[in-house]
């Protein structure tokens, strides 16, 4: 018998910080399984495969294929972090904002930040014996703020117990959805308006002026030395920009109207979005603007879940955002 058969499953293992695959994987390694038909499968996916539970497809199983035993019931609040974190995947537009992911074990949390004036900016040349020119690198006065988003579970047993895995994944998708769209909102907020470490973006006015390539244009071309490779905007400013003669372009025609994916004149990456606020594009360098902490992926209440207690389960994740080069990014308005 294969040792995934054989383990015992609590809910002692969702108290790890590592996570309940994590911990499955410790104790079932899947580097056990090359060249065998368990190839391709982490330890969750092998534990539904031992109770024969299938979750995807018109022959999925019902909800409570999880509760015929205390182990398989075990697996449930890992299925439903797993549907919520995909549809926080497909919905999430941060992949195109953040320069990078921090994920931490607590709540306190203090990046580091680098403010270079324009000379420092400049690598000029150093004269034999004489000083490199310095970068500084300092902590933030401020912690990063995290926020706990999430939605509440709410529903019987009773009611659910017969409806199938693969139509309670949908609503369990449309609760990460919310939640990414809730971050999105939060990062926007720290993009234009800084972490609490004075640390606003840089406002270009149009003066009352509309908005055109020319003053797009003027937009990119003062962000040197970053680069201008992603803009966010309200939803008004979005449409004006497609609008322009400029993106009747048979190369950025062809884009938009085949994909749906908005480039600008210029090569930036357009995202739209009403968490920025009516009249306002926010520019930046995804490179280098922003960073994204997490305490801990999507939580969920694993000993209500296991216990068939869905009257209130909570599913959320905690995050906060930083901003790295302040002016790194730079509004539009």
């Amino acid at each position: 018998m294969a040792q995934f058969e054989t383990l015992k499953l609590d809910k002692g293992l969702y108290t790890s910080a590592k996570g309940f695959t994590a911990e499955l994987e410790n104790v079932d390694p899947s580097e056990n399984y090359k060249g065998t038909a368990l190839e391709g499968l982490d330890a969750f996916e092998r534990q539904l495969k031992r109770f024969d539970i299938k979750i995807h497809g018109a022959g999925s199983d019902s909800i409570e294929k999880f509760f015929k035993t205390s182990d398989s019931a075990a697996l449930f609040p890992e299925y439903v972090a797993r549907a919520v974190r995909k549809g926080l995947e497909e919905a999430d537009v941060l992949k195109d904002l953040i320069a990078t992911k921090t994920n931490i074990n607590g709540m306190d949390y203090r990046t580091i930040a680098s403010v270079p004036t324009d000379a420092e900016k400049e690598l000029k040349i150093t004269a034999e014996g004489a000083a490199i020119p310095e970068t500084a690198v300092h902590t933030q006065e401020n912690l990063v703020k995290l926020k706990k988003r999430g939605r509440m579970l709410v529903a019987s047993y009773e009611a659910l117990r017969f409806q199938r895995l693969d139509l309670f994944t949908v609503t369990l998708k449309q609760i990460g959805a919310y939640i990414a769209r809730t971050q999105l909102k939060d990062a926007v907020e720290v993009l234009e308006k800084g972490d609490g470490n004075s640390n606003p973006a840089p406002v270009v006015s149009l003066n009352s002026k509309p908005l055109d390539y020319a003053a797009l244009v003027d937009f990119w071309n003062g962000f040197d030395p970053y680069a201008l490779n992603t803009m966010i905007a309200a939803p008004d400013r979005a449409a004006a920009i497609l609008k322009m003669p400029e993106m009747r372009d048979a190369a950025a025609g062809l884009t938009f109207h085949g994909t749906g994916k908005a480039v600008t004149p210029f090569g930036a990456k357009l995202l739209k979005s009403a968490a920025v606020p009516t009249g306002k594009l926010i520019g930046l360098d995804k490179t280098c603007a922003l960073e994204m902490v997490t305490a801990g992926g999507i939580l969920t209440e694993y000993d209500k879940l296991i216990d068939k207690q869905l009257e209130r389960a909570a599913i959320t994740q905690i995050s906060g955002f930083s901003k790295i080069y302040t002016d790194a990014a730079k509004v539009l308005a």
